[in-house]
């Protein structure tokens, strides 16, 4: 808690509990701040506020209401700076390990710490707010500046030094990661993505290479030297470490290969060869694991420290995750649902597969409609049969939206079931013996964005309630 005179000179010693930018989520006491979304103008909601108990408003326009309101020029560029001191400035008690990337965010987020280990190092991203004192889950893979600091301050709190956070692209345009410096900014790959926030490519490139703008005098970035974009990174550098299969990246790839359900890799590092066996499998893990071994070198933690780690490493929820219900087939969830991702999965799928690959998914409603045909016919040439479905239709037909999924391919196998819990229970349910059954796009997200609602909803727990029914079934 803090008085807003603490917060602005020559205000009133109110008191102010909390810092909100939704008006639904205001709780007496909090200072609201009126910032821009897409499509919404906060400063509509200050009467809401005020009647859920908002105790004063930071505004950018003049306004007319009840409690002391504090004129800006901008709300969405003050919010991460108020923010950071209402809670103490937390982000410079930690060290940050940022994380960028079309793909693979999530799981160099996660490997990096359990390189580190969760008794000093915090995890922030897609899958929660984690570390060993505590386990929720979150809204945006970046939240909003409100929330981002109380979650900082939760680290700090818990004893952590290491943050370990995914940095999205759409953050860095939504001014989120403002007033942030990098001890450590990793961008994994760049391929196209987002379009229906960034509108262009260049604009999404734009915003990936912010975080090097934003790493520390003192700060290392991580470069992967096989994407399209390494090059112009690098130039945007102060210090690089780089992975890859190149000549000379700090940490080279000379070989990997699948054995017993692990991945032997052979990395080389400052001349010399060390063999790894990592549980993670594909070969885009073997990249992802390589950025994090770096993050990890950049903070002065010697390599054979951090190799001893690998083997406690798990595979991050929803990531090529192999899922167990003593089933004769391989089940597979992951949220793969882009064609760059599809055709990294792929290859590794096709290469453990003995029978029939099984792919169900869909494409995101109100968004990217240029991706849905060059991903739909990815899909369709590497699977056996598809099953198109739903994925956060929003408000367009699913039908339409699985029209454009089969527009780049003549091949027809596949299947339209629109109702995303049917697909997958048909598509368990045809499963034989020795066949792999890809489920992709939604991980293990807990909602479906049907219209204007989000409705309860998650892969995992659909998968699980099938086996549950069909041994209630096998019972009787």
């Amino acid at each position: 808690m803090k008085k807003l005179s603490e917060l602005y000179e020559g205000y009133p010693d109110i008191p102010i509990e909390g810092i909100k930018i939704n008006s639904k989520e205001v709780t007496p006491g909090d200072l609201f701040v009126c910032t821009m979304g897409v499509t919404t103008d906060r400063h509509d909601y200050i009467e809401d506020a005020i009647l859920h108990g908002a105790s004063a408003a930071v505004v950018s326009r003049d306004v007319s209401c009840s409690v002391p309101t504090i004129r800006v020029g901008n709300t969405n560029l003050e919010l991460p700076r108020l923010a950071s001191k209402f809670y103490d400035y937390p982000e410079k008690k930690l060290k940050i390990l940022a994380v960028t990337g079309t793909n693979g965010k999530t799981t160099t987020a996660e490997i990096i710490q359990y390189l580190l280990g969760k008794e000093t190092c915090g995890y922030l991203g897609t899958n929660g707010i984690r570390c060993s004192k505590f386990d929720s889950p979150i809204r945006n893979t970046t939240p909003d500046s409100d929330r981002l600091y109380q979650y900082f301050r939760k680290f700090v709190d818990a004893g952590c030094k290491y943050l370990s956070m995914e940095a999205s692209s759409e953050a860095f345009f939504r001014n989120r990661l403002d007033n942030l410096h990098f001890d450590v900014g990793i961008i994994t790959n760049i391929t196209k993505d987002h379009l229906n926030v960034h509108k262009t490519i260049e604009n999404y490139v734009s915003c990936k290479k912010q975080i090097l703008k934003q790493i520390k005098e003192t700060g290392v970035s991580i470069l992967n030297t096989e994407d399209q974009y390494f090059k112009e990174c690098l130039n945007l550098s102060k210090q690089a470490l780089t992975y890859g299969k190149m000549e000379g990246a700090t940490l080279q790839i000379i070989s990997y290969q699948l054995k017993n359900s692990k991945t032997e890799i052979v990395l080389r590092y400052k001349e010399e060869d060390y063999t790894v066996l990592s549980p993670l499998l594909g070969e885009f893990n073997v990249y992802n694991l390589c950025a994090a071994l770096l993050g990890g070198l950049s903070l002065g933690i010697s390599l054979d420290q951090l190799l001893k780690r690998i083997p406690t490493i798990k595979t991050p929820s929803g990531r090529l995750e192999f899922l167990e219900f003593g089933q004769p087939y391989k089940i597979v969830l992951d949220y793969a649902h882009t064609p760059d991702a599809f055709s990294k999965i792929y290859p590794f799928l096709n290469s453990i597969k003995e029978k029939r690959l099984i792919t169900v998914t869909g494409s995101a409603g109100g968004r990217e409609i240029e991706k849905r045909g060059p991903m739909g016919k990815i899909v369709l040439e590497n699977s056996d049969l598809v099953i198109f479905t739903m994925d956060d239709p929003r408000s367009e037909n699913v039908d339409s939206i699985i029209d454009d999924l089969i527009s780049n391919s003549n091949l027809k196998n596949y299947k339209r079931i629109q109702n995303r819990e049917e697909a997958i229970h048909y598509a368990l349910s045809i499963a034989k013996e020795k066949d792999i059954v890809l489920i992709a796009g939604k991980g293990t997200d807990n909602y479906m964005a049907i219209g204007d609602q989000y409705i309860p909803y998650c892969d995992l727990d659909v998968i699980k309630s099938y086996f549950k029914t069909s041994k209630k079934k096998d019972a009787l």
